[in-house]
């Protein structure tokens, strides 16, 4: 797309983002919504209370219904492997769980990927 038909689109979205703006201004259920809005903050602000008491003093099951989060499962995520890379050119050797490392990285880069682990011993 050239630059002047992206300059056109962009601001016909904009047109019609101002038109839709402007037709959600004049509605008004918004108009209340915000009014209450308005009040609830400033009733909030009077008394210290975050929108997380609001929820607590309104609906004191929600959070009792929650789950812990640390309650996650037991071994759910897998350990990885250490892998050993022996490069046969340099004799250089290096281990590693996972591929961002250094090394690694630059033999790739030069003697490609399937070969580099073709080099690879699992280690356990």
């Amino acid at each position: 797309m050239s630059l002047i038909n992206e300059y056109r689109a962009t601001e016909e979205a904009i047109k019609e983002l101002q038109e839709r703006l402007k037709n959600l201004s004049q509605d008004d259920k918004l108009q209340k919504e915000l009014e209450f809005e308005g009040k609830l903050r400033k009733l909030m602000g009077e008394y210290s209370k975050s929108l997380r008491d609001i929820i607590a003093i309104l609906d004191p099951e929600v959070k009792a219904g929650k789950a812990p989060r640390a309650a996650k499962p037991a071994g759910s995520k897998r350990a990885r492997k250490v892998k050993q890379y022996k490069n046969p050119n340099t004799g250089e050797v290096i281990e590693t769980k996972g591929g961002n490392h250094k090394t690694l990285k630059e033999w790739k880069a030069k003697w490609g990927a399937d070969t580099v682990e073709s080099w690879a011993t699992l280690l356990g």
